[in-house]
């Protein structure tokens, strides 16, 4: 493994643990770390997904076989972050008990459902390229 992985591996662990602690953010939680509160933990749980779908994103960039240089984290990457956010956004539309009128409940479904599907696109088209 070249130095340039182990920093992607370090990137991503500091990511996921990031988006593990947004994730699981309550009142009690900010409290025992000494940060802000807020009102609503919808916003900290969503960016944690998009931590944790950044930490996934830097560990398979670590991984990848060559060593050419690229300029980001690629298609791969960003189903990886994509699946992650939506995955976490589902979640909050089904158990989250939000308090927001029908518009913004029905805005927040198009949204995941629109993520999903382009990220599963994504992921298709990606893998069919790899068979070729």
């Amino acid at each position: 493994m070249t130095n340039r992985n182990y920093i992607l591996l370090f990137d991503g662990i500091i990511n996921f643990i990031l988006g593990i602690l947004l994730v699981l953010y309550s009142e009690d939680l900010a409290g025992f770390l000494g940060i802000p509160n807020v009102e609503s933990s919808f916003y900290p749980n969503i960016l944690g997904g998009v931590f944790i779908g950044i930490a996934l994103a830097l560990y398979l960039e670590a991984r990848r076989k060559t060593t050419k240089v690229t300029n980001g984290l690629g298609l791969i990457g960003a189903i990886g972050i994509n699946l992650c956010g939506g995955f976490v956004l589902l979640l909050w539309l089904i158990f989250g008990h939000l308090h927001i009128p029908v518009k913004g409940r029905i805005l927040l479904w198009c949204l995941d459902i629109l993520l999903m599907v382009i990220s599963s696109t994504e992921l298709i088209s990606h893998l069919q390229s790899k068979e070729n």
